[in-house]
């Protein structure tokens, strides 16, 4: 089975998250496993957000991989992003490199074992929402102990010759400020403007991202070669800060009710991404010190996750990275967050692996090359096969 054409027809399946619906992406994957005689189960946590398993788990290795999208605008885009166009070099659309190219690989890497009549001793799992933080995906299989601790792949986008191994943690919340109304004429003499509460807390989170956290010496190494490598997808030099010091986004601000009123309500919605030596609570405790009139709400917050280097599933991947390509390969930590910070809290050995163009996540013109699918293919095969014995 081709990933190429498998890539292009999941791209042509809409899957965008919000609304999160993923019922007819799990029965196109459901309908490739059923005909290679592997027998799967539907997990559908609530209406529309369908996981799919094999029935059969506990190997030692599960490969995984999410269904959902985030939503593409037509606007921009060279070829619509839902058409799964596929020129000489190119697979297009909204989920190619994020990650129904990485799902593709899996289920290409499979089918080509069983048809060479190997029966593969591998679980796996393609789940729903991780775009949103995976609460009917990743997290009810965890609670449900639908899958086991093992190795695992998860198949998102990496570097074709730089598995992962860590990523940043992550304190996501929303702020309520609420201020003392009265006429604009007036302030700030008198008055208290929800929308100047919330410019001097962000003025706060802009000074958090100018901390230095340690980088502890068992880590420098992964530091700096994460470092190199995201410097050159991005070809761009001093992102070291993007590694070792908190980002920020706020990416939503809405507030006030007209141009001569004191705005008496602002709402902040904010993303922090933590370096390793931030702890996501205290930190979250810090920051309710600082707006102590605020609500503030968090919806996720993670320490940063490591798998440590030397675990067999890194050297596997590899050496299976280092075969193929003919280089000395190396782990890196990532800058942003998937369902491995879940999946490493229960036990598993999670390292990422998987094709697409990284400068094109959740981008205008995503897309993924053929040649970085049918690689990615013949390494998951090649992983697989090691565990065979």
């Amino acid at each position: 089975m081709d990933p190429v054409r498998i890539t292009s027809e999941l791209i042509r399946i809409n899957s965008d998250n919000p609304p999160g619906i993923t019922t007819d992406v799990i029965e196109y994957i459901s309908d490739i496993l059923d005909s290679l005689g592997i027998a799967t189960d539907c997990i559908e946590n609530a209406p529309g957000h369908c996981n799919l398993i094999t029935r059969e788990q506990g190997h030692p290795l599960l490969l995984c991989g999410h269904v959902d999208v985030v939503p593409a605008l037509d606007e921009g885009w060279r070829h619509p992003p839902y058409s799964g166009m596929v020129d000489d070099e190119f697979v297009w659309g909204r989920g190619s490199t994020d990650m129904k190219g990485g799902c593709a690989s899996i289920l290409s890497a499979v089918a080509a074992l069983v048809e060479e009549g190997v029966e593969p001793n591998v679980s796996l799992a393609f789940v729903c929402d991780e775009e949103v933080g995976g609460p009917h995906g990743i997290h009810h299989l965890l609670a449900k102990e639908l899958i086991l601790p093992s190795d695992c792949i998860i198949a998102e986008p990496t570097p074709a010759i730089a598995p992962c191994i860590g990523q940043k943690g992550l304190c996501r919340f929303s702020v309520e400020f609420t201020g003392t109304p009265g006429h604009s004429s007036l302030y700030p003499c008198v008055g208290v403007s929800a929308v100047m509460e919330a410019f001097n807390f962000l003025h706060f989170i802009t000074e958090l991202h100018n901390r230095e956290y340690p980088i502890d010496p068992s880590m420098k190494g992964i530091i700096d070669h994460s470092e190199q490598i995201l410097s050159d997808i991005f070809q761009t030099k001093g992102l070291r800060s993007v590694l070792t010091r908190i980002m920020y986004n706020p990416g939503i601000i809405s507030g006030g009710e007209k141009a001569n009123i004191v705005a008496q309500k602002c709402h902040l919605e904010v993303d922090l991404r933590l370096p390793w030596g931030c702890d996501a609570h205290e930190l979250l405790t810090e920051i309710r010190c600082k707006a102590p009139d605020a609500i503030i709400t968090p919806s996720s917050v993670w320490n940063p996750s490591l798998t440590p280097p030397h675990s067999e599933i890194v050297g596997r991947i590899i050496q299976q990275i280092n075969q193929l390509y003919n280089v000395s390969s190396q782990p890196i930590v990532q800058w942003a967050a998937s369902d491995a910070r879940s999946l490493r809290k229960k036990g598993f050995r999670v390292v990422e692996y998987g094709p697409g163009d990284i400068r094109t996540l959740h981008a205008v013109d995503e897309r993924v090359t053929h040649r970085d699918l049918r690689n990615a293919s013949e390494i998951f095969c090649g992983v697989i096969r090691s565990y065979q014995s």
